[in-house]
């Protein structure tokens, strides 16, 4: 069964290209006939136009002249193998022939009476003969001075050879049309199919794309660098990027499980721990101990759940910025001041010189600038090893007044250069050794880009990595009417 495009085709295009065809070959054929009885029409014509010299003279009352002249014109006629000759009288008998034989007078000549209702004293006439034969014949009158009707004379051609020829050349106009078509027809469907299989193929590979079968866009072929090669392409790279992307959801997925599981392991663990032992037998320092990791814990269960929130509102648009003009100078010194504690503790040397330079003020959401600070240092203590070295500076220049610039730079393992342009993806973790979800970083850069600000990274891997933000200073009249919104 014809359907799809080739339906559409057959009904639209190749509908038009046959009608126009067979036009032509009906007008072709047409021309042809009216052609053979046009030239018909002269040869009969000028044979006719010599009898306006042969005829003349003769009077209507003697017959007997015009029958031995007219007897003469037969005999000697030089066209006799194109067409026939008759000589009528005044009342449209016929009294001779070129042929020797006289026609049937049931013979109809309607040609001799419209020839003598005429003006110019000849008519035409085409149609069959009593035998069945198609003739076509001119009758031109012969008057004398006075205009009496001396006689007529008649030519006839049989139309049975143009016939002929005619239906050779129709038959040749015919078949070269069901050939023309044919060629369409054929390089018709070829470029349809042409169009439709890979069209189909591809079809049926995005259904298996859509199934989670992500190795059907290795299936998907094209012989030709046109649109239907580009959609090919571009339906083989989206699902080479929705397989990147669902393999990365799903390591997404797991490192949270793990995030989740590790300190919910801890608090579980302690509680119990604290919980089956009997009552003043757990000595304070042992309690302590347990309710430190507990509550250590229980805030890394809430970073790594407003992190997915976060996330979860930056996805479907609904993070809202409440910005108004803040002093980032304080507001770094407090995250570094928060983090020292951290870093003494795992052996990282964290240096910080607080700035006695008067910042301008920056207009922004102080507690999401601060979930910036926090990820951009927490990362760097993360990567960093015990001995290592993490330094923070804010930039300020009266060469570049209208920027203010946090520069965080650690020792740690870098990043390798061919993982550098994706860090800032959702889900893109490079470095799966360490812990944390891998969206930190992409919340970080969608926060700065809400702030009209950048998050820069450079890193070599073996020698650290330097993270740049950088931020507008507050200008008079930014101030916005309602919350900034942001989809990712």
């Amino acid at each position: 069964m014809i359907k799809g495009i080739t339906k559409r085709w057959m009904l639209n295009t190749l509908s038009v290209i046959l009608t126009i065809i067979i036009l032509i070959v009906v007008i072709l054929i047409f021309a042809i006939s009216s052609m053979f009885q046009s030239k018909v029409e002269q040869d009969l014509h000028a044979a006719s136009n010599e009898l306006s010299m042969v005829f003349s003279g003769f009077e209507a009352d003697n017959p007997t002249d015009f029958t031995a002249a007219a007897r003469d014109y037969v005999e000697n006629f030089d066209k006799k193998e194109q067409m026939g000759v008759m000589v009528l009288n005044s009342s449209g008998r016929v009294v001779l022939t070129s042929t020797g034989f006289l026609p049937s007078e049931k013979e109809k000549m309607d040609d001799f009476d419209n020839a003598r209702k005429s003006k110019n004293g000849n008519a035409f006439w085409n149609g069959k003969l009593l035998s069945g034969e198609r003739a076509m014949s001119e009758t031109r009158i012969i008057r004398d001075e006075n205009n009496n009707v001396v006689g007529a004379v008649r030519y006839i051609v049989s139309m049975e050879p143009a016939q002929s020829r005619l239906m050779l050349f129709s038959t040749i106009i015919i078949v070269a049309g069901v050939g023309v078509m044919a060629m369409v027809i054929l390089s018709g469907l070829a470029f349809i199919r042409s169009i439709v299989k890979p069209i189909r193929r591809l079809s049926e590979a995005a259904a298996q794309i859509a199934q989670g079968d992500f190795s059907a866009s290795e299936k998907i072929e094209h012989k030709y660098n046109d649109e239907i090669g580009d959609l090919c392409d571009a339906v083989s790279d989206m699902a080479k990027d929705l397989q990147t992307t669902e393999q990365m959801k799903n390591d997404f997925i797991s490192r949270v499980s793990h995030e989740l599981r590790t300190p919910l392991t801890a608090i579980k663990g302690w509680a119990e721990t604290m919980q089956l032992s009997e009552r003043g037998t757990l000595d304070r320092r042992t309690f302590d101990r347990g309710m430190g990791v507990i509550i250590k814990e229980s805030s890394r269960l809430t970073s790594i759940v407003e992190e997915l929130l976060d996330f979860g509102r930056i996805q479907s648009g609904r993070m809202v910025l409440i910005k108004e003009k803040i002093d980032i100078l304080a507001e770094f010194d407090e995250t570094v001041y928060m983090l020292k504690e951290r870093a003494v503790e795992e052996g990282i040397h964290l240096l910080y010189d607080d700035s006695d330079i008067m910042l301008p003020p920056v207009y922004g959401d102080r507690n999401r600038l601060k979930q910036v600070f926090l990820n951009i240092l927490d990362n760097a203590l993360k990567y960093t090893p015990k001995g290592g070295v993490v330094a923070a500076q804010v930039l300020y220049s009266k060469d570049d007044p209208d920027v203010i610039k946090i520069v965080v730079t650690d020792s740690g393992c870098g990043i390798p250069a061919e993982d550098l342009p994706h860090v800032k993806e959702k889900f893109f973790k490079a470095n799966q050794t360490v812990g944390g979800s891998g969206i930190g970083l992409a919340v970080a850069d969608e926060i700065m880009n809400l702030h009209n600000g950048k998050l820069d990274i450079e890193s070599g891997e073996g020698v650290g990595t330097t993270v740049t933000l950088t931020f507008p200073v507050y200008k008079e009249g930014e101030e916005e009417e309602a919350p900034e919104t942001v989809k990712l």
